[in-house]
């Protein structure tokens, strides 16, 4: 296989669907069957409005996508995989003459088969949430569960059932209407009707740097701010709040291989649901519309491209 099509990211705002090239495969490779892509409403929103700040390996064309469920077409003779096997893939650098950031949004991928992780096929679509699920996995690493997530977006939702999952009863905060609803064993409310300022452990996966120094007012001593969105400007907040609550500020990157297996033995065990989570779907040719929705719609917790649909 020499070619794929692929979503193109020419340039800010400018979305295709366009054939490139893909590397050969190796005796480690295998060569994945897209079924479905998520859409990331953090990083990939960035990259859409040219907002993303620079890192190495950053450039326009690009294909995005770290969210992608697909099937086993071609296994390697080292690659440790088996045809037919259904695998989540983390984003894939395969292509040729054009970035892979992060790559995952196309029909055909080659990937290493130690990079990609087997799920049940019943998981179906949901499959495509097992990064954000793991993202919010990690966000637990080295802390305390969450007493107040910010922000009922997907990211929001799949923090407080892992926090229900796991003993924890969480509460949320988020003002618009459109999105009060879903919860899952714990409440969610606007903000403006809590006046609670003893919160232990508060997460924000709002990406909105502005409410740092709200949160940290509502924080009991010794509390903990954990950053678990991706934030395009610089943060700051005023100190002496901070320093007399002895605040305690922590951000969450990117999840490990750990955090995945975590996730994947809570949804065995039947204790983390992903069902309710995927709100729109669209087939891959309506791409560009379908990026657009999932960025301005707020009603849209989670976009996902159907690429069985591939013409």
């Amino acid at each position: 296989m020499k070619n794929t099509l692929a979503i193109v990211l020419r340039e800010p705002r400018s979305i295709a669907l366009d054939q490139v090239g893909l590397i050969a495969a190796t005796d480690v490779d295998v060569v994945v069957e897209v079924l479905w892509s998520g859409i990331s409403t953090g990083t990939e929103r960035l990259l859409w409005t040219g907002r993303m700040p620079h890192f190495p390996g950053m450039q326009y064309p690009l294909i995005p996508g770290y969210e992608t469920v697909g099937v086993i077409r071609e296994a390697g003779p080292a690659a440790n995989r088996s045809v037919g096997e259904h695998v989540f893939v983390p984003g894939a650098r395969c292509f040729q003459g054009i970035s892979g950031l992060f790559g995952g949004a196309a029909h055909h991928l080659v990937v290493p088969g130690a990079k990609v992780i087997p799920v049940p096929a019943s998981l179906g679509e949901n499959g495509v949430l097992l990064a954000l699920a793991a993202t919010a996995s990690h966000a637990f690493v080295g802390g305390a569960l969450p007493d107040l997530i910010i922000g009922h977006g997907v990211l929001g939702r799949l923090l407080a059932r892992l926090t229900v999952a796991l003993g924890g009863s969480p509460l949320v905060w988020e003002k618009n209407p459109i999105r009060m609803s879903g919860a899952v064993g714990y409440e969610v409310v606007d903000p403006s009707t809590d006046a609670r300022c003893d919160y232990r452990s508060i997460y924000d996966v709002s990406g909105d740097g502005r409410l740092l120094d709200t949160l940290i007012a509502r924080l009991a001593r010794g509390g903990e701010i954990v950053l678990g969105g991706f934030y395009e400007a610089p943060l700051s907040f005023v100190f002496p709040p901070a320093f007399m609550r002895e605040a305690r500020l922590r951000i969450a990157a990117e999840f490990q291989p750990a955090d995945l297996a975590n996730v994947m033995a809570l949804i065995t065990d039947g204790r983390l649901s992903l069902d309710g989570l995927v709100t729109h779907r669209s087939p891959v040719g309506d791409a560009a519309k379908a990026y657009e929705t999932a960025f301005a719609d707020p009603a849209c917790v989670k976009m996902i491209l159907d690429w069985r649909t591939c013409p």
